[in-house]
């Protein structure tokens, strides 16, 4: 990791075509701005971290979502050797 310290208005260059500019330093906080290619995804870390946990949860279903989708549908549920709704 590069750590530098710059001052309200300087610029850092990432490779060819990124601007990285200190607009404002205000207490704690820090503002930018990025200058980059269309192309290039530019996404704050905490926003990606909670797109990807929500995605994450939506993929676990819950035990009975299958039994309940198909009731919703008015399919139903195939009988399993042992004479129960869900095969074992």
């Amino acid at each position: 990791m590069l750590v530098l310290t710059r001052k309200a208005g300087e610029r850092i260059v990432i490779g060819d075509d990124i601007v990285v500019t200190i607009l404002d330093v205000r207490g704690d906080g820090i503002r930018i701005g990025i200058d980059a290619p269309k192309g290039v995804k530019i996404q704050r870390e905490e926003v990606l971290r909670a797109v990807t946990e929500a995605n994450v949860a939506a993929t676990q279903a819950n035990d009975d979502a299958e039994d309940r989708i198909k009731s919703a549908l008015g399919i139903a549920p195939i009988a399993a050797p042992d004479g129960n709704s869900q095969p074992a």
